[in-house]
């Protein structure tokens, strides 16, 4: 495979990337299909992962065939279907509705630091993802999930937190997804083997 880039991201066989920004050292998989969307550094989306109008933050994890911010259809109108608002599909003289998808565009998902989106998940749009958060396979998002909770089930409701309050308060104010590559790299070997509270300790200023 492939090295990760810092310069560009890499984006496999089919997948469809529309209007969307990277960080460096991020991955689209597969027949993925990525809209008007923001990656952080390290993160990634696995095959045929679904992502519109979202804002991703760092060291993000997105399993395969999950669908984040899917935008919806008019449901105050007379009719749900989408010759309303892509309208030049059907008739030569008439023009998509650009206040529809202008309205769309707005609806921002928001994914937090760290997190953890399990294969198959849908993430409703402006729902936040909480730092440290996990999503689990199945799930369907509809709510807020708070940082470093889990989450499971349709509708998706918190499990338990993935850390204490306390621990999580740690992480936030070390932020060691803003580390460089560098500082990244020394402490590899401390991420692989150290529990939370040890590594915490240990570069805690």
């Amino acid at each position: 495979m492939p090295k990760l880039s810092p310069d560009r991201p890499l984006i496999h066989a089919g997948a469809e990337v529309v209007d969307t920004q990277f960080g460096g050292y991020c991955e689209v998989g597969e027949g993925a299909r990525i809209l008007n969307s923001t990656f952080g550094d390290y993160s990634y989306c696995e095959r045929l992962s679904d992502i519109a109008n979202t804002t991703i933050g760092k060291f993000v994890n997105i399993a395969a065939v999950t669908r984040i911010g899917p935008t919806d259809h008019p449901m105050t109108t007379a009719s749900l279907h989408h010759f309303l608002y892509r309208s030049e599909y059907y008739w030569d003289d008439a023009e998509s509705d650009p206040d529809f998808f202008a309205a769309r565009a707005a609806r921002r998902t928001e994914i937090g630091h760290d997190t953890w989106i399990g294969h198959g998940a849908i993430v409703k749009p402006e729902i936040r993802i909480g730092h440290g958060a996990i999503v689990a396979a199945g799930a369907v998002v509809t709510h807020d999930v708070p940082d470093w909770m889990i989450v499971a089930g349709c509708p998706a409701k918190p499990l338990r937190r993935r850390f204490p309050e306390e621990i999580g308060d740690r992480l936030m104010q070390l932020a060691w997804w803003d580390w460089d590559h560098a500082r990244l790299r020394e402490a590899l070997p401390d991420f692989r083997r150290l529990p939370v509270m040890e590594f915490l300790d240990r570069y805690e200023p």
